[in-house]
């Protein structure tokens, strides 16, 4: 087990209340390889595809499913995530997917509230085995629409989602229910903190009004006995490498180089198979 994987302590309060931050997890030093390594791939940003928000704000994403050798691959194979998604998952996980999304400043939007397993279930995914890492590349604040939690809200279960103008959301209703009962709680972040959540964990952000950007790195797990019975855009099992924590100062600025599968496409996430 890595000694910078999550606490005991943290660990229950991830079970308690759907996610947890770990504080500095990754060194201001490796957020800023990882941070300048983003700014500079061109194949990441030839990747890219946005999403709007109903007022037509957009957040650029990239999205991959294969983690790779490239410094992003190294942060979801590094041991202290491995190790962590593990223990909280339960068993030996996989890499499902991992994404740069970039609000920009004045413009980066709005996600409404959603839960990740909303999306997996429909790829087939049975059991919500499944969690999301995320590490701030920026300073993420309740100014430039950092994550807002729903403290709790993974005991609900999955809601049902559905298509909300051009985002896929939980149903209403129940969010308004949800919100008169449990604490809104937003998540603010400094380079190098790592949030964990539940794949049932509602979640939402605000858009981004201020002169200051959010770039955030994404990574998705899923349990190995829950690999998807649909096809799928994102994958079925198969093993994960992890490299010891000191790959990232190793490595340097380390870029895809064009190496990396992106999928260069704004699925539905609500699709069953791909067509």
């Amino acid at each position: 087990m890595s000694p910078l994987a999550l606490t005991a302590e943290q660990i229950a309060d991830f079970h308690r209340d759907g996610f947890v931050v770990a504080r500095g997890m990754f060194s201001s030093e490796e957020a800023a390889l990882i941070r300048k390594t983003a700014e500079v791939d061109d194949s990441l940003h030839q990747a890219a595809y946005f999403r709007s928000d109903s007022t037509g704000s957009k957040t650029r994403m990239t999205v991959w499913n294969e983690p790779g050798d490239d410094i992003f691959g190294l942060f979801s194979r590094s041991a202290r995530i491995v190790d962590s998604m593990e223990t909280l998952i339960g068993e030996e996980v996989y890499h499902y997917n991992s994404k740069l999304n970039a609000k920009e400043p004045f413009e980066g939007g709005a996600w409404e509230w959603h839960q990740d397993y909303g999306y997996w279930y429909a790829s087939g995914c049975l059991f919500p085995r499944m969690a999301t890492c995320i590490l701030a590349l920026d300073a993420s604040t309740k100014e430039n629409g950092c994550l807002q939690m729903l403290k709790g809200s993974h005991l609900a279960g999955r809601i049902d989602h559905a298509l909300s103008g051009k985002q896929v959301s939980a149903d209403q209703k129940r969010i308004d229910y949800l919100l008169e009962k449990l604490e809104r709680v937003y998540v603010e972040q400094q380079p190098g903190d790592v949030l964990f959540f539940h794949a049932n964990m509602l979640h939402a952000s605000s858009a981004n009004a201020s002169a200051k950007r959010r770039w955030v790195l994404i990574s998705c797990y899923n349990g190995r006995s829950n690999s998807p019975v649909l096809k799928h855009h994102h994958p079925e099992y198969s093993p994960l490498h992890k490299v010891p924590d000191s790959a990232i100062l190793e490595a340097g600025i380390k870029p895809t180089a064009g190496k990396k599968s992106f999928l260069e496409k704004a699925y539905n996430p609500l699709e069953h198979q791909e067509g």
